[in-house]
């Protein structure tokens, strides 16, 4: 078993130990071109996953590789588990549907159990019309399914199917540019998302390791068009670090059935992406490099959790802020980051994704599209004015 590509920063402390090609099949899922073997950690305590190239005739077939070998051969990187023991999942793939290496979205969808139907009706056929606030001459989008009003819109307003919303982003699936991972919905319905890894990872300060992930949604409450945006994943804690430049890091993508647009769109897409990544390894890095005080911690969390003048949870204010600061000295990964911006925002991103109040699902709709996601950008951005 030859190993390629081995990563530059120091000698390998351990070697990854000696398979056969039976027992790295037995460990595949069918059909699967490369398997995880495990982390390899260099003298200078770098970390890289390695992964064995199960694909029949392949030049590299059972050599043991890193994920840019993989990219660079168009080999799609198979799920890779934290290399940190007792990391629980994020809140996206904890309470979604674990995707086994689908070709396209309606696959992904469909293997999710996320294809039903939506259809817009009179609101007079939908909802009792003697609730308050509702208008008469407006319209319900329902689910066939199960009958559920998913939302109230006006008669301009086309539902676009779960099946088709997302097939823009197969020309970068279908190029090994991200795989789907994980797949859900929210509430009753009204918002399916799926997960997609992009290749490689951001490094901080080497040991660091952040996943790049995109988060593609479709609503059916009228609330937004199809959306995608970076979320990427700390691999130490699975916090999601929600991240927005310059208002870049949340985009909403057309809807067409003309799949010379779908391709233009994914590859300004993946453009614009990779050119987002590279300013977030620029800023976590960054962030990880600039030492703060105790004083500048306690100004930091005071700052994104205030104590209103008026009105107000101020017990419930100063508990948060408290929980901030222990996270910072005792939270998962904070060996790595204490007494840094890059630690002060993290404590901030595991309160939301693992300590806030409420039952998971209503915490994960908070964390990609309400108060838990506007606390981390806010979070992110005045770590971002403080360097």
């Amino acid at each position: 078993m030859s190993i390629q590509n081995t990563p530059k920063g120091g000698t390998d402390e351990r070697q990854m130990p000696s398979k056969t090609p039976d027992e790295l099949r037995a460990g595949a899922v069918e059909g699967q071109d490369v398997v995880f073997l495990g982390w390899q950690k260099t003298t200078s305590g770098d970390l890289h996953p390695l992964y064995n190239i199960l694909k029949a005739g392949h030049p590299l077939y059972l050599s043991t590789v890193t994920d840019t070998t993989l990219h660079a051969n168009h080999l799609r990187i198979p799920l890779t588990p934290s290399p940190y023991p007792g990391v629980g999942p994020s809140p996206w793939q904890d309470l979604g549907t674990e995707l086994l290496y689908p070709a396209t979205a309606r696959e992904a969808i469909e293997f999710a159990g996320l294809n039903y139907t939506v259809v817009k009706k009179p609101l007079k056929e939908a909802v009792d019309l003697s609730q308050p606030g509702i208008i008469p001459d407006r319209w319900a989008t329902v689910r066939t399914d199960t009958g559920a009003v998913l939302g109230i819109v006006d008669d301009r307003y086309e539902p676009v199917q779960n099946r088709d919303a997302f097939k823009f982003f197969d020309n970068l699936v279908g190029t090994d540019e991200a795989i789907y991972e994980t797949a859900g919905s929210l509430g009753r319905g009204e918002r399916v998302w799926i997960l997609a890894k992009l290749p490689g990872y951001i490094k901080v300060n080497r040991k660091d390791i952040v996943g790049k992930y995109l988060l593609l949604s479709n609503s059916h409450d009228g609330s937004s068009l199809i959306r995608v945006k970076l979320t990427p994943i700390r691999v130490v804690c699975n916090n999601t670090l929600t991240a927005a430049l310059q208002g870049a890091g949340d985009i909403q993508i057309r809807h067409t059935a003309n799949a010379e647009d779908d391709l233009k769109q994914a590859v300004s897409l993946l453009g614009l992406t990779n050119s987002l990544y590279e300013q977030l390894d620029a800023i976590f890095n960054r962030m990880a490099l600039t030492k703060i005080t105790d004083t500048q911690l306690q100004d930091y969390v005071n700052a994104l959790v205030p104590d209103e003048p008026e009105g107000g949870d101020l017990k419930k204010n100063r508990e948060i802020r408290d929980t901030f600061l222990t996270l910072h000295e005792s939270g998962q990964g904070a060996d790595l980051s204490r007494g840094t911006l890059w630690g002060a925002f993290n404590c901030v991103t595991e309160y939301t994704d693992h300590r806030t109040d409420g039952n998971p699902a209503t915490r994960l709709e908070s964390i990609g599209f309400g108060h838990g996601e506007q606390l981390k950008q806010k979070a992110f951005h005045l770590a971002e004015r403080m360097m």
